[in-house]
């Protein structure tokens, strides 16, 4: 179900997906809001599955992840819970999306070294058929909606 959000949400939207913490007393008047207008918005969001959570953005590359892999993964049949537990297990997994086409699933892989990284492609060969491609650069970030996208 589609929840119908006004210019003042969206404003709020933006501005959580740029800065998570914000208190909101700034987020209020970043959005020409009082405090407990803004409270009031936020929880509504969060109550009805708008706003899922909130997380810290983390630098792969400074943890010791500084290599980033996509791997296409076409899965035979249909008992897909062994992927499932797998994806589950392994917190090298950091995305994994179903997808239409001649492969079953995109999964986003961070890894130590190449060395890991095959380690962690030969698990998931074991599944399906698999094609790995080696990320050089993030060119666009994961960023967020806005509103006026539609």
């Amino acid at each position: 179900m589609t929840e119908t959000l006004d210019a003042t949400d969206w404003a709020i939207l933006a501005e959580l997906q740029q800065d998570g913490r914000v208190a909101l007393t700034e987020l209020g008047r970043r959005v020409k809001l009082s405090a407990s207008a803004v409270t009031e918005r936020v929880k509504r969001m969060e109550n009805t599955g708008i706003i899922t959570g909130y997380r810290a953005t983390v630098d792969l590359d400074r943890v010791g992840f500084g290599v980033l892999a996509v791997v296409r993964l076409k899965y035979p049949g249909n008992q897909h819970q062994p992927l499932h537990r797998l994806l589950a297990e392994r917190s090298e997994f950091l995305e994994c999306l179903r997808t239409t086409g001649e492969d079953c699933y995109t999964i986003k892989i961070a890894a130590t070294s190449m060395q890991h990284l095959e380690l962690i492609v030969n698990e998931l060969t074991g599944l399906g058929t698999t094609t790995t491609s080696i990320v050089y650069s993030q060119t666009l970030p994961l960023r967020g909606v806005d509103g006026n996208a539609a």
